[in-house]
């Protein structure tokens, strides 16, 4: 297999560019398939989008279903996860004193979602607390299940968290959800290309994810799934032609066509998927993960050593995979060390404040090598002690 190095992305040659977890970065044969779909859509836009789109869309979504092991007509392509979660939250019926049970480690965007909801339903978001350090799955699961009362009627969790890189036990808990009748709506946002994911092997009635985070597509396509039992729930955000199923992206899915057909726009980055997919075959991005994940351990390890605190998940464990979370003294000034760091050491990383802790959040890419990693720790062990509030 060949290898992969940063020369094959976009990315400024002079960054240490650790932080592929906010908006990821698109190799260069997929961004060139992505103006190739850009160039055909301005060549003859009334042909492409009036009379090629629907079986373009279709095709993807099949490329799509099959990476992910589910049907095509369960996907829907959205902007992005934030997006695929409004539109799930905007869609379900819930009343006074309904509760939506969440963890306190959820992406702030998406928290502000549920509030809104909940401002005009009654509705209570709950936030039960994951505590750091992790042990394991099974412990985190049991921990959660701890905030199921008789009135949750929602499960909303991250598959894989934004603030602490933690990976949620959400099989065990799509599972015990299901028996409790309680919906599911799991956060995906980090997960497709940093995880093998199997839709339904999760169970969960619904999923949003990115496509350009690590799966590498351009950015602004992500997906909504949707298990066909509950597909008649789902509400569009924007009422198009596909409300009365004119557009029939899918053959008479109500869901694809509610969702696909919103007006014009450009469908160039989803249409890019397959693309990214292959680009992931032929580099074997299984074993790009396993060296990834190997990376990031030892970074880990080294800062957690620098700071003389532990991690916060085992080292030697499945809760992080290719983006982790180490810990920073609590008197950090993290606003003042980010720009240094960048500054001074051209690194690109994000300071994490959690729950009254603070974090440096690590991703490691294919394209990152231990130079980067180097002049992190090397930022970390110059800037620390001059950064202490």
């Amino acid at each position: 297999m060949p290898s992969i190095d940063k020369s094959m992305f976009l990315l400024d040659p002079d960054i240490h560019f650790l932080n592929h977890g906010s908006f990821g970065a698109c190799p260069k044969p997929v961004f060139e398939t992505y103006q190739a779909w850009q160039r055909r859509l301005e060549s003859q836009p009334v042909l492409f989008l009036g009379r090629e789109i629907t079986a373009l869309d279709r095709e993807t979504r099949q490329a799509m279903g099959a990476y992910v092991h589910t049907a095509a007509n369960n996907l829907v392509f959205v902007t992005n996860a934030t997006h695929g979660v409004n539109i799930v939250a905007r869609s379900l019926t819930l009343g006074l004193g309904d509760e939506i049970l969440t963890t306190d480690h959820e992406y702030g965007a998406c928290d502000y979602a549920w509030e809104h909801n909940c401002k005009k339903t009654g509705a209570v978001y709950c936030r039960h607390p994951i505590l750091l350090p992790a042990i394991s799955l099974e412990a985190m699961a049991e921990q959660f299940w701890k905030g199921v009362t008789p009135r949750t009627k929602v499960i909303y969790l991250s598959h894989i968290t934004s603030p602490t890189a933690l990976r949620l036990p959400v099989e065990l808990i799509c599972a015990r959800a299901r028996q409790a009748g309680i919906l599911t709506l799991i956060d995906g946002a980090h997960a497709p290309g940093q995880i093998a994911l199997d839709l339904e092997a999760i169970g969960a009635d619904f999923y949003t994810g990115n496509c350009h985070k690590w799966m590498m597509a351009p950015k602004g396509v992500g997906f909504l799934y949707a298990r066909p039992e509950v597909q008649h729930l789902v509400e569009p955000l924007i009422v198009s032609w596909g409300y009365h199923v004119q557009a029939d992206f899918a053959g008479g899915s109500q869901f694809v066509d509610y969702l696909s057909y919103t007006g014009t726009k450009d469908p160039a980055a989803s249409l890019t998927i397959p693309a990214a997919i292959r680009f992931m075959q032929e580099y074997d991005w299984e074993q790009v993960r396993l060296e990834c994940h190997q990376r990031l351990r030892a970074a880990l390890a080294r800062i957690c050593d620098l700071v003389n605190l532990p991690p916060v998940y085992p080292l030697a464990s499945d809760l992080y995979v290719q983006m982790g979370a180490a810990p920073l003294p609590p008197a950090t000034d993290t606003s003042v060390l980010k720009q240094r760091l960048y500054d001074e050491f051209r690194v690109e990383v994000p300071l994490i404040e959690w729950n009254g802790r603070k974090f440096v959040r690590v991703s490691i890419q294919g394209y990152n090598t231990d130079e980067d990693v180097e002049a992190l720790i090397k930022g970390l062990r110059n800037l620390l002690p001059q950064v202490q509030a």
